[in-house]
């Protein structure tokens, strides 16, 4: 199960579904199903996201591509979160499932109105967001500082060896 991040499927939830589909494939997994599952409100915000969407894949890959694909998903900004699981077998109504979706009649149904985020949710949200980015401001600051006050202390430390080794007059 892939978590997407929702303004990307909004976009094009096609396409979308085609990224994740190309993350399995470009290592090795052979998809059986993929399938638009679900979108929800998340619990807290992810990368300063409050909705997210699920896309659920039942594939076949060698044991040994899981962590590189693990990692991929990790890098890519779109992929919230994911979980893989081995199964004994894939359940037969999913197959119907993904066909149904294939069609290009298909349409994506519209999350219900309880489930929007309130506006002190998307208050809090961007006030999360605002904090993480001072605070990373703050951290690059003090960096910039760090490394200004190491110059410098460089600096008196050549002028001291310079009169240190300039000949004394009595």
């Amino acid at each position: 199960m892939i978590l997407v991040a929702n303004q990307v499927v909004r976009a094009d939830w096609r396409k979308a579904k085609s990224m994740v589909g190309g993350f399995l494939t470009k290592h090795g997994a052979s998809v059986k199903s993929l399938r638009r599952y679900e979108e929800r409100r998340l619990s807290y915000p992810m990368k300063g996201n409050l909705r997210g969407t699920y896309y659920l894949a039942y594939v076949e890959i060698p044991g040994d591509s899981i962590p590189h694909l693990r990692r991929e998903f990790e890098l890519s900004e779109s992929v919230l979160r994911n979980l893989i699981l081995a199964v004994d077998e894939m359940p037969e109504e999913e197959l119907a499932l993904a066909a149904l979706e294939d069609d290009s009649e298909y349409s994506v149904p519209e999350p219900p109105a309880d489930d929007a985020p309130t506006e002190e949710e998307l208050a809090a949200a961007a006030a999360e967001r605002e904090a993480e980015l001072e605070a990373e401001a703050a951290k690059a600051a003090k960096k910039e500082a760090a490394e200004s006050k190491e110059g410098e202390g460089e600096k008196s430390t050549e002028e001291s060896k310079t009169e240190a080794d300039a000949p004394k007059e009595a």
